[in-house]
């Protein structure tokens, strides 16, 4: 039987609760991780007309975006549409589970999806992460080294954008002497030993170190493993806010519009006027607007996003397109997304996309 912690276990390896930005609420808001799931309803938000869905489906589990918990409740007494959703999920144990921007800032994530449907190639993170990554130095005998390296790029490390199992090799020599109650693989105890060793220098997500550490350990063949784990500053490129990429031919402002309402489904955008070709576009699901200057630096000339004020369409200043095309409307493709990350690992479970529109915005 598939539980709710399976189902979360299989969302949080795609995206890694410690991409989430400070003020989210993602994971799990109701429900007990150990319950047998029936089916999952996925949606954008865990309204209460949401709940009414999932109960008629016969879903214990709803799997949205946006979580329907933002802040801490004081409490909770149906006054609000939160509290009326919380109170009715709970009622019918219905558990309610949010990935969202932990999501979003996945190299693969919303912004990825929303690149496929605008058909971008050459894909990238707009706005990269820093301070996310850590590097592993440890030493290995000659012999060893295929088995540990190969352990450790099993375990996650090594991935360098578009690349994997990414290393470095030093030779040289390593000393060691045990004591009385050493039991060493290599050498004597009470006598100095020199080993011809490999230093080996990788890196890895810094959420994947206890299983990086691990995988070191259990590969490695001496009994005592000397390594070094360091802190970097560097950016992160398969995570961050944002994606930009190029389309497969350049269009005229206009053109590109016309392409960016039939790829996404939408009958209106705002835009400010742009009179040159556009060739590279920036993304961004949802509110965006914090990302107009890093997609100007980009030299993006289209950037497609959602929740600009009016002040801010200034900003374009015939640099680039903004195109705001709405909240609901740029993410509401994030379904299908969280779909096929559940049913990839797990193929054969019911997974159903909600009916219900819950876009407080309506068009007249």
């Amino acid at each position: 039987m598939v539980s709710i912690a399976d189902i979360t276990r299989c969302l949080e390896t795609f995206a890694n609760p410690m991409l989430q930005e400070h003020y989210d609420n993602a994971g799990l808001i109701t429900g007990n991780p150990d319950t047998p799931v029936k089916a999952v309803l996925v949606c954008l938000d865990s309204t209460e007309a949401v709940i009414d869905e999932a109960i008629s489906k016969g879903c214990n589990l709803i799997v949205a975006h946006h979580p329907i918990i933002f802040s801490g409740l004081k409490k909770i007494n149906g006054k609000t549409y939160i509290e009326r959703a919380i109170i009715k999920a709970i009622k019918h144990d219905i558990a309610i589970y949010a990935i969202h921007t932990n999501l979003d800032n996945v190299r693969n994530g919303v912004n990825k999806k929303i690149a496929e449907k605008l058909e971008l190639t050459q894909t990238k993170v707009l706005d990269p992460k820093a301070g996310l990554l850590k590097k592993l130095v440890t030493f290995v005998p000659h012999a060893a080294m295929d088995a540990v390296s190969n352990a450790l790029f099993a375990a996650g490390a090594g991935h360098v954008g578009n690349y994997d199992e990414c290393g470095f090799q030093t030779i040289g020599s390593g000393t060691f002497r045990g004591n009385d109650e050493s039991n060493p693989v290599i050498g004597e105890k009470g006598k100095r030993h020199t080993e011809p060793e490999t230093r080996f220098e990788t890196i890895f997500p810094a959420h994947l170190q206890q299983m990086v550490i691990q995988a070191l350990q259990n590969a490695h063949p001496y009994e005592e493993v000397a390594y070094e784990v360091y802190s970097l500053d560097n950016q992160w490129q398969d995570a961050g806010s944002g994606l930009i990429g190029k389309l497969k031919e350049p269009m005229d402002p206009m053109d590109f519009l016309a392409h960016l309402r039939k790829c996404m489904g939408i009958g209106m955008v705002k835009y400010t006027p742009l009179n040159k070709q556009i060739a590279t576009v920036a993304v961004c699901g949802g509110a965006g607007s914090f990302l107009l200057k890093k997609a100007l630096a980009s030299g993006a000339d289209a950037y497609v996003s959602a929740d600009f004020k009016y002040h801010e369409f200034f900003d374009a200043e015939n640099r680039l397109l903004i195109a705001d095309i709405g909240h609901y409307e740029s993410e509401i493709f994030t379904t299908e997304l969280i779909r096929d990350i559940i049913l990839k690992k797990i193929p054969t479970f019911a997974v159903l996309l909600s009916e219900t529109n819950t876009n407080p915005i309506k068009y007249f």
